[in-house]
C-alpha cells in the first residue's frame, strides 16, 4: 500500500516499485491520513506512508497504529519539516524511516528489506496473541486515566479540564506515572505505554 498524495513523486515512487516487483500488487490511497481506517479492513505485505503532507495528523495517528496493528510493516517517507521530537518518537515506536529525497536505489534496498522482513515474519511467526502484561508497580484507575490523556498528547491543563481535576494534581499523577514505570521522559513514557498496551486498559 501506498499512501501519499497524487504528486509527482508518488508516481515516481509507484514506477519504481512496479518495476522492481511486477508481481506485486501495489494499492494506493490519496490521503495517508486515511491508513487507520484501510487497516481496519485488511493487513499489507507494507505501507509506505508520506508523513510530509501538509495539515496531515499522520505522525500522530502512526504512534497509535503501532499498538493496534504491531505486526504491520510501515515505512514512512520523511521530510525536512518533520519536528526532531515527532521523528523520535516514530523512530523509538519502531518504524523504519526513508527520506522522500532518497535515490531510487535507496528506495529499492530499504523496500527489498522491508518486503524480506515481512515474508519472513508471515512464514515463522505462528499468530498468537500475548497478553500484555502492566509496569511492575500497578497504576491507578486515575493515573490509567492521566495516561490515556498523556498519550492522546493533552497538556496538563487540558488533563485537569477533561478529569475535573487541579493541574498539580495533574503533575503529581504524571510524577507518579513516570516513577512507576521506570520512563525517564514523557515521550518514554508514551512509547512504552503503547508497545506494551497499557493504554488498552485505559480506554476500558
Amino acid at each position: 500500500m501506498l499512501a501519499a498524495p497524487p504528486t509527482l513523486h508518488r508516481l515516481g515512487l509507484a514506477v519504481t516499485l512496479r518495476e522492481t516487483w511486477p508481481n506485486l500488487a501495489l494499492d494506493t490511497t490519496p490521503d495517508p491520513d486515511q491508513l487507520l481506517v484501510l487497516l481496519r479492513q485488511q493487513s499489507f505485505a507494507l505501507v509506505i506512508a508520506d508523513s510530509t503532507v501538509p495539515g496531515a495528523s499522520l505522525p500522530v495517528q502512526l504512534l497509535h497504529m503501532r499498538l493496534r496493528f504491531p505486526r504491520q510493516q510501515i515505512l514512512v517517507l520523511t521530510g525536512g519539516r518533520l519536528p526532531a521530537a515527532v521523528r523520535q518518537q516514530l523512530v523509538q515506536s519502531g518504524y523504519p524511516l526513508l527520506s522522500r529525497q532518497a535515490t531510487p536505489t535507496d528506495v529499492i534496498d530499504t523496500v527489498g528489506e522491508l518486503l524480506s522482513q515481512a515474508e519472513a515474519s508471515a512464514l515463522s511467526v505462528p499468530r498468537t496473541t500475548t497478553r500484555r502484561t502492566g509496569p511492575a508497580t500497578p497504576l491507578s484507575r486515575r493515573e490509567l486515566e492521566v495516561l490515556r490523556l498523556v498519550v492522546d498528547d493533552c497538556c496538563n491543563q487540558e488533563i485537569a479540564d477533561r478529569l475535573f481535576v487541579s493541574v498539580r494534581t495533574v503533575e503529581s499523577h504524571r510524577r507518579a506515572l513516570l516513577q512507576k514505570t521506570g520512563a525517564k521522559t514523557l515521550v518514554g513514557l508514551v512509547v512504552q505505554a503503547m508497545r506494551e498496551g497499557w493504554v488498552n486498559v485505559a480506554a476500558t
